[in-house]
């Protein structure tokens, strides 16, 4: 094997023994400005801040930084050359802070979504948040169920019906309210009304059920104190969630709906929701592997505020 390169310094910046940097700070602006009472203005500081701050600094390079005159200090030979190399150095950490803030602004978050969720409440909305925040560039992916944060996706929106390693951060958006949901224009036909104008599914309605939600019906008969009819209704069953909302938008049954997927159509009069909607216990979570901060901070109050709008169940 080669001998490591020797011209590589892998010590520590710290075994230079650097001097406080506090001080450095204030000693730069001191130094710039020529007066102590200005540089604590600047850094709204008090003057005798600066001046310990800067005594701390002569006391440890062991020299006199300012000649001290009436009410001005002036930079001694020493004092201008730490002065320069201070400003390089402060320099060089704001454009490199700069560049990084520039590029992480640039970068877009990719967030992942039920897929549901995704086309027919998180898309239509998209643009508003763009509106709001115009450098926040966000990658939309659809998926459900675990996800691996930090491995190409930033942030996940998921239903807490799994259960999600603890070392995720959960960030509550909204809860669950699911309700019957058909074609407008067929409620006559799939319900009944009673003399007082209340709603009541009839018995032979037929079910609309999807694969990747089997116990929808179940959890919402039990959220509002119902069985199922005996002998059992007609039903059908699709392989997605979307597959079974969009056949009750084309007036094939009744299908559970979420508040949140059918809102849209509710409100445009495709769809109706003789009984409203009810909590059936579950939530929607922003999960992110760390706390949020920046535009992902800002994302998760943009998500919050769009799914608290007033509900109408229709």
């Amino acid at each position: 094997m080669g001998e490591p390169n020797s011209q590589i310094d892998a010590s520590p910046i710290g075994a230079a023994r650097l001097p406080p940097l506090g001080a450095l700070r204030c000693f730069e602006m001191a130094a710039r400005l020529e007066s102590f009472s200005q540089a604590a203005d600047a850094l709204h500081l008090t003057h005798g801040a600066v001046s310990r701050a800067v005594r701390a600094l002569e006391e440890d390079v062991g020299v006199a930084l300012f000649e001290r005159r009436n009410r001005r200090v002036v930079l001694t030979e020493a004092g201008r050359d730490l002065a320069a190399a201070v400003r390089d150095g402060l320099r060089t950490i704001a454009a490199a802070t700069d560049r990084i803030r520039r590029n992480a602004r640039a970068a877009p978050l990719t967030l992942s979504c039920e897929p549901t969720l995704l086309m027919r409440w998180l898309i239509p909305r998209l643009p508003a948040f763009q509106a709001e925040q115009p450098d926040c560039v966000i990658h939309l992916t659809a998926g459900g169920g675990p996800v691996l944060l930090g491995n190409g996706v930033d942030l996940a929106i998921r239903r807490d019906d799994f259960q999600w390693p603890a070392a995720l951060h959960a960030h509550r958006l909204f809860a669950e309210r699911v309700g019957l949901v058909c074609r407008a224009d067929r409620v006559g036909d799939f319900f009944d009304h009673g003399p007082d104008g209340s709603a009541r599914l009839r018995a032979n309605a037929p079910r609309l059920h999807s694969r990747t939600r089997p116990a929808a019906w179940s959890h919402w008969l039990a959220a509002v104190g119902l069985v199922e009819p005996s002998p059992p209704a007609p039903s059908q069953s699709f392989d997605h969630f979307y597959f079974s909302l969009q056949a009750a938008a084309a007036g094939l049954g009744v299908a559970i709906g979420p508040w949140q997927l059918v809102r849209d159509e509710v409100a445009s009069g495709i769809l109706a929701a003789p009984l409203g909607f009810v909590a059936d216990g579950s939530a929607y979570h922003l999960l992110s592997p760390d706390p949020l901060s920046g535009r992902a901070s800002a994302l998760l109050d943009w998500l919050r505020r769009a799914g608290d709008d007033v509900m109408d169940g229709g």
